[in-house]
């Protein structure tokens, strides 16, 4: 009997972050059916945040989840670019992660300090949790699009510019969107609203690119 040498590859923690964030997306799939539904199709309807009537607590189970995803995937996604440095490892991994969440969180916090400030705590908060469901569902497009980045696909740091392009983009269509939702009340506060936009949504951005360059 001739014996044939079976060779299997050993998990790395690329694939245990990627398979955890598939995990994340069933339960919520599996505990949300409806509203994950309504979420996919955000794009081309609007009743995920219609059949609510109002706009849930960002921190339920169903936000946290896809929040915790959201990280995941944009933390798997830079960590692309530092592959073919020798020294990347899972170290860097969690500093990306880290960073990413300290941003987020610190953003956030200014947001609501805002809103206390100049009492428009229910538009901040709905402005949030705007962002925060669209921005969710690109973290679902960009977890599969790791999939294909690790696993399938030859990319150069060209093919990595142009994908973060692409989201950069969609980030900016649904920032538009949501201000012209909301035209008739940002026109009336213009000064504070150009204020709020030179502040918290181009100078994060702008300190955030020249930390990862």
């Amino acid at each position: 009997m001739q014996y044939i040498e079976r060779s299997i590859t050993n998990l790395n923690w690329e694939t245990l972050v990627l398979v955890g964030c598939i995990v994340l997306i069933t339960i919520v799939k599996a505990l949300y059916p409806k509203r994950f539904v309504d979420l996919i199709h955000l794009p081309v309807s609007n009743n995920f945040f219609i059949t609510k009537g109002k706009y849930e607590k960002l921190t339920n189970s169903f936000n946290f989840l896809l929040f915790a995803n959201q990280i995941l995937s944009l933390s798997l996604f830079s960590f692309l670019f530092y592959l073919k440095d020798s020294e990347a490892n899972f170290r860097i991994f969690i500093q990306i992660v880290t960073f990413i969440l300290v941003f987020v969180f610190t953003k956030v916090s200014v947001e609501k300090i805002i809103g206390n400030i100049f009492s428009i705590e229910k538009l901040i908060d709905q402005y949030t949790y705007e962002k925060l469901a669209y921005r969710n569902l690109l973290a679902i497009l960009l977890l599969f699009t790791n999939l294909f980045l690790y696993y399938s696909v030859k990319y150069n740091q060209e093919i990595l510019i142009i994908i973060s392009a692409f989201f950069v983009l969609f980030n900016c269509i649904i920032l538009v969107y949501s201000y012209k939702k909301h035209r008739s009340l940002l026109f009336s506060n213009f000064f504070y609203f150009l204020l709020y936009l030179c502040t918290l949504e181009i100078s994060p951005y702008l300190i955030l690119y020249k930390t990862i360059v």
